[in-house]
């Protein structure tokens, strides 16, 4: 991905190296993250283990601006602003033309190990989520370590799909999906629940992929080059699969249960990635209305 020397987004909330009042024990907070743990392939027990190890504190902040402490993180920082910037550009523009409404560009809170949300507390331990009540996505960059050690996904367009996939959440928000989705699954069982979740994520990707296509080729136009160099969109691809439901359950299980998923199997996420990709028409990422069986 060409990044080097774009311009970075200016909403981006940086509480790297700042350091917030958490509150120890079990709390609603912590039932929240747990619950968006498991929605995210993640460890609901180990974020509860967590809060209820973790002692109340009453944390200092640190005067001026997060200097990283690594090249890497000095250019992971870069990559995440630049994605968000470039995803401010591309949905400013198909809202306008393809939507017919005015787009609200979300907040990136950076953090690290530990912070708050509208959703409740949140942890390295949850990995990147995005939190309709604040309208912010939320990344400690550290979750790119375990991208690449235990999802073998790195690269920069691998992390750049997972901004572009958490700003998907926030369109879906914006058209008010995700509402409609919430109200539905209280209505449903745990499995049609399960299967709406599954509807949103492989949307989100889908809305990912609608952004790389606008932002290639918006690029395209402006530099004569677009923004994606060769293997980005393996690199993505991989980055989707290895988030898929059936990947992660196998490694953490040794089966997988169908019926649990909550985001898809990682040939669906990379399948609706390509299509939005291929695509660029936001109107072609219906994923409720087909047969659940067909995604």
């Amino acid at each position: 991905m060409r990044w080097q020397n774009k311009e970075e987004s200016q909403n981006v909330d940086d509480r790297r190296g700042k350091t917030v009042s958490v509150g120890g024990g079990i709390g609603i907070g912590a039932i929240i993250m747990a619950l968006l743990a498991l929605l995210l392939g993640g460890n609901p027990l180990a974020v509860l283990q967590q809060a209820s190890q973790q002692p109340q504190t009453t944390q200092t902040q640190s005067s001026g601006p997060y200097e990283p402490k690594t090249q890497e993180e000095a250019a992971l920082s870069k990559v995440v602003k630049v994605t968000l910037k470039e995803t401010e550009d591309v949905w400013n523009k198909l809202f306008r033309e393809q939507l017919g409404q005015p787009y609200s560009e979300p907040t990136m809170v950076l953090f690290s190990g530990r912070t708050t949300s509208a959703c409740g507390a949140a942890s390295s331990a949850t990995g990147p989520f995005y939190c309709p009540g604040d309208e912010d996505l939320y990344i400690d960059l550290s979750f790119y370590d375990e991208m690449k050690n235990k999802f073998r996904a790195a690269g920069d367009f691998a992390i750049a799909y997972i901004v572009a996939h958490e700003v998907g959440h926030h369109v879906q928000h914006q058209l008010a999906i995700t509402t409609k989705v919430e109200q539905q699954k209280r209505r449903s069982s745990k499995t049609e629940a399960n299967e709406l979740s599954v509807r949103l994520e492989l949307q989100a990707d889908f809305l990912a992929g609608v952004w790389a296509h606008h932002a290639e080729k918006m690029n395209r136009a402006e530099t004569g080059r677009g923004i994606l160099e060769e293997g980005d969109i393996e690199e993505a691809l991989n980055s989707a699969a290895s988030v898929g439901d059936d990947r992660i359950q196998k490694q953490a299980r040794g089966y997988v249960v169908p019926d649990s998923f909550t985001h898809g199997t990682s040939e669906q996420r990379k399948r609706w990635f390509m299509k939005g990709l291929k695509s660029g028409q936001v109107s072609d990422g219906d994923t409720f209305s087909i047969p659940y069986s067909q995604l």
